[in-house]
This record gives C-alpha cells, structure tokens and sequence, in this order.
C-alpha cells in the first residue's frame, strides 16, 4: 500500500477572522457622558430612528463591505445576482446598570458577534460539521454613532460565501436549509485549489475550480492546546481512513490534513479537517 500523507499547519481560523464586530484584544469599553444633572444618560433620543433591516433581504456586499461593522447597501431582489441575505434581524442591549452604552462599545459588539453566529446553523440546516466543512459565514452589522445617536438600536445578521481570497460567490435564491441538501452542501462547500500544504494552495467554494475537498473534521478534545505535535497526530488516523474511502484505488491514494494552531485553539477552533483530491 502506498500512501502520500500531506501534512499543513495552513490557517483554520474563520475565513473572516477580520469579521465586521469582532472584538480586538484590549479594546476598551467605551463610556458614556453624564447630563448635566449627573444623571445616568438612560433616555433614548426621541429623534425618528432609521427603519430596522428586513429579515431575508439580499444585498449585493463586495468582501471589504461585509468585513464593515456598518453598511448602507441597499437590498436589491433576491432573484438578481447577491451576496449576501438577511436571515436574522434583532435589537441590541445598550443598557446595563442604568448606562447608555455606545452602539459600537465591546460589550453591544459581543453581543452581537455571538447571536449571529449561533443563529446561522438553525437558519442553513445540515450538522455543525457541515458548517465547519462549507464556506458559509455570517456576517453582522449595527447602526451607525450618527443612527443610533437617533434611535437606531437593531442589528442585523448576514450569511455570506466566501468564494477565495478577498471574493464573495453569489448566493442562490433559496439558501435557506442549503446545508440540509446535498446539492446545497456540494455548492458551498470547502474547497482548494492545491492540496493543503501547496505553495499555490487557496481556499474557494467548490463551485469554483478546485482540485481538492475538505471531507471530514477532526474533533480534538477541548480544554488547553495539547501542543502542535498531539493535534498533529490526532489526525492522522481518522484522514487517512478519508483519504482511503475517497479513492477508487484503497491501495494507493493521498490525503491531507489540517490542524489549527494555539492561537486558533484559543479563539475556539478545536478541530481539523481532512482533505482529499476532488
């Protein structure tokens, strides 16, 4: 038996690691003013707020427009080209203890950067390992300080795909549920354009050209980073077996393997994936 084992330590982190909201290490949080009597700020401006985003309106967002924590696309129809789709629509807690918080403060930002997230998986279907394997990402967005100064306290979730370096595919019409169908989970799933630890390796969609796949995740016990060696070696049983049932030859076939770094582990990612040539 003869067997070719790629080995890469290439990035697991989110596709959009710079995601619009994401919180920067030290970031303080902001404060607000007191009145001229010394009271808490507390009373919301009674100016007309901007009208709240509508769940399941599609955009037509660039890469750097969904990476923004606020956007003023306007929806365009969901049957023409789009990016991205509305699939949640709420409203953000900016009072705590009796304080006004800032719309863009770390603590309103958090909030969101874990409700949209969450809600993804409900609104796509599939299993969290499907999530993990496609290139679907939410994405999310607040007010602007001159919207919220008016009123505006909603936020609005958007998933988008991500089709390689600094591109966006289009959706289809019907997203919703996609990773509950084969079609759906063929269409975004995880691609390369190499194998893994290829000099010209990039990640796409497999809608794209592409020559390898990401087929399965490997689940690494949570808790501290192991070390590099021990997620390394975790995956190399459960890839080869990969490998070996994506081959028409069990006796000679390649595969690859992904492992996420300690910085990675630390934002959460406690898993690789395996790749195979498409």
């Amino acid at each position: 038996m003869t067997a070719r084992v790629l080995l890469a330590a290439v990035l697991l982190g989110s596709l959009l690691s710079g995601c619009s909201g994401s919180e920067e290490p030290g970031d303080p949080e902001p404060s607000t003013s007191p009145s001229a009597d010394g009271a808490s700020p507390t009373a919301r401006p009674s100016a007309a707020a901007v009208p709240a985003p509508e769940t399941g309106a599609c955009y037509r967002l660039t890469y750097a427009e969904a990476l923004a924590p606020t956007v003023d696309a306007e929806p365009v129809p969901c049957a023409r080209r789009h990016t991205a789709r509305t699939f949640a629509v709420g409203e953000l807690d900016t009072v705590v203890d009796g304080h006004l918080l800032a719309v863009d403060s770390a603590r309103v930002r958090r909030q969101v950067a874990t409700t949209c997230p969450r809600r993804l998986g409900g609104f796509l279907g599939g299993t969290e390992d499907d999530r993990r394997l496609s290139m679907l990402r939410a994405v999310w967005f607040t007010p602007t300080l001159e919207e919220s100064d008016q009123g505006a306290r909603w936020f609005r979730c958007d998933v988008i795909a991500v089709a390689g370096p600094d591109r966006l595919a289009p959706l289809a019409r019907r997203v919703a549920g996609a990773l509950g169908r084969p079609a759906g989970r063929d269409r975004y799933g995880m691609c390369g354009t190499a194998a893994p630890d290829a000099p010209e390796f990039a990640r796409v969609v497999c809608s794209a050209a592409h020559s390898w796949r990401a087929v399965a995740v490997v689940d690494l016990p949570a808790g501290r980073y192991p070390g590099a060696g021990a997620v390394r070696q975790a995956g190399q049983t459960p890839c080869e077996d990969a490998g070996r049932e994506a081959a028409t030859d069990p006796l000679d076939f390649r595969w690859g393997y992904e492992w996420p770094t300690r910085a990675q582990w630390a934002d959460g990612q406690t898993y690789g994936l395996c790749w195979v040539p498409d």
